[in-house]
């Protein structure tokens, strides 16, 4: 199945979409990766959906990328007597450690980590932030805040600390069970909440072990500040629009996902922009222009992905969302305007052997008008390196290895194809054609650009590109 767009579409599964055949529909309307929140899915229902999703994957013949995302460690109020109180502006609010139910004058918080960090002038925000707070005294396992914003507060509601940076892993118990059992049921990516620093991504990746790719949560600003350092260990950022808007200015946010996806792309790694993108089609078979036009930007900015959550997770419509998604894609990418605002944005390559190759390619494929650029990839970094450079035509993979296929699933422009390693030069030139033109990538008497790597099978060793005909031959596998 030959996508017709660049940007790829993450899916998440819920009670709308929590069948095979549901699956398989949303996967012909052109979802690449489908995404399974670990917030609302267990140990075993993750392993069900796995196995729904590889059967899709099997029928269809094309890697499926899918992408686990933990909840991370939840920040939560104690319990409060009555199960709630109301709060107004300018009123006095205190959180310590005591463990007693709280009440009007003082309610219990159950992380001495906050309270250890938080200073005067910093910011409370409860429920996602439908209660603000601002702290004025700090004392030994107590604090003092006012009321900026008020409203109910209720038993075992968030707590966000947008100015502060909590001495607490991104990695809570819960955490570290559903990683290892996604793990090992096969998962490609894995997506981690509540990064705060670099540190944090390191943890998680010495978990992995490489047996699956490592997707950064960029939704705290503590993250935002040190971006570079988390991107350099990452192996893709996710913009989690949702909580950045709880946690910093909303005004902020769109100039955020910009720099983002813009070092993302810079570094070769992928970025997924996410977060109430088609929000209103939960409910409605058709999305706010607003909603159209906010795909656009992430599609015209080069993003690798755009992701949905509810609209295909619990929504009514959710193989209209992605359905919707997919034709903003195709025609925001059918625009002139598109290819000029992706090559003003391209950076410098790299200098290194394997960006000068991949820039050669891109430079070489748009002059001539290839009809594709073929990359022979066994871990996947070739392909990365030439979707960096957004070539005019298709990028092709092909792989010996179904892991690299389905990880290549969220990267921008990228056409998986798993099969057998190629033996020779000559093998790899003449199997790149046959194949280009079997996917419908190339016809007879067309011209496509080999990328490789010499000696075969070498990890990362991207030396070699080709320039080959498509012949009539070709037609014949």
């Amino acid at each position: 199945m030959r996508r017709l767009r660049r940007a790829k579409i993450v899916a998440t599964l819920g009670p709308a979409s929590s069948n095979a055949e549901m699956i398989g529909k949303l996967f012909a309307a052109g979802a690449d990766v489908f995404r399974i929140n670990m917030s609302h899915t267990s140990q075993d229902r993750m392993r069900e959906l796995i196995a729904m999703i590889r059967g899709v994957e099997k029928e269809t013949d094309r890697p499926i990328g899918i992408l686990c995302d933990l909840q991370g460690p939840k920040l939560r109020l104690g319990t409060i007597k009555d199960g709630s109180i109301t709060v107004k502006t300018g009123d006095i609010v205190v959180l310590d450690s005591n463990p007693e139910i709280g009440g009007t004058d003082r309610i219990y918080l159950p992380h001495p980590e906050i309270l250890a960090a938080v200073q005067p002038g910093h910011t409370l925000l409860i429920d996602d932030g439908k209660v603000r707070l601002t702290v004025t005294e700090v004392a030994p396992s107590r604090v003092t805040t006012q009321v900026v914003v008020g409203g109910k507060l209720s038993d075992r509601k968030g707590v966000s600390v947008p100015d502060s940076t909590i001495p607490v892993s991104a990695l809570a118990a819960k955490d570290i069970s559903d990683l290892e059992a996604a793990l090992e049921a096969g998962v490609d990516w894995v997506a981690l909440s509540f990064v705060q620093r670099p540190e944090d991504v390191a943890e998680a990746k010495k978990l992995t072990r490489g047996r699956a790719l490592l997707m950064a949560k960029i939704e705290k600003p503590q993250a935002v500040t040190r971006l570079a350092e988390i991107l350099e260990i990452a192996d893709a950022l996710m913009v989690a629009r949702g909580d950045l808007g709880v946690e910093m200015p909303l005004e902020k946010v769109p100039g955020v996902q910009k720099l983002m996806t813009r070092m993302a792309r810079a570094a070769g790694k992928p970025v997924v922009v996410a977060t109430q993108m088609l929000e209103s089609m939960i409910s409605s078979p058709v999305p706010t222009r607003a909603e159209v036009s906010d795909v656009a930007t992430a599609i015209f900015e080069g993003a690798d992905a755009v992701m949905l959550s509810a609209e295909s997770a619990a929504g009514q419509f959710p193989i209209e969302a992605v359905g919707t998604m997919n034709r903003i894609a195709e025609e925001i990418e059918s625009e002139n305007l598109f290819r000029s605002i992706i090559d003003a944005q391209r950076s410098k390559p790299e200098p290194t052997g394997a960006d000068a190759i991949a820039d050669a390619a891109r430079h070489i494929a748009d002059t001539l008008d290839l009809a594709a650029v073929i990359c022979w990839t066994s871990s996947g970094s070739t392909a990365l390196r030439v979707a960096r450079e957004r070539p005019r035509p298709p990028v092709v993979a092909l792989s010996p290895n179904m892991a690299t296929g389905r990880r290549l699933s969220v990267a921008w422009g990228v056409h998986c194809v798993v099969t057998e390693d190629a033996h020779d030069q000559d093998d790899m030139v003449d199997r790149a054609c046959r194949i280009a033109f079997k996917e419908g990538f190339a016809k007879s008497g067309q011209r496509v650009i080999v990328v490789a790597g010499v000696p075969l099978g070498t990890p990362g060793a991207t030396n070699m590109l080709r320039i080959a005909y498509v012949g009539a031959g070709d037609a014949g596998d």
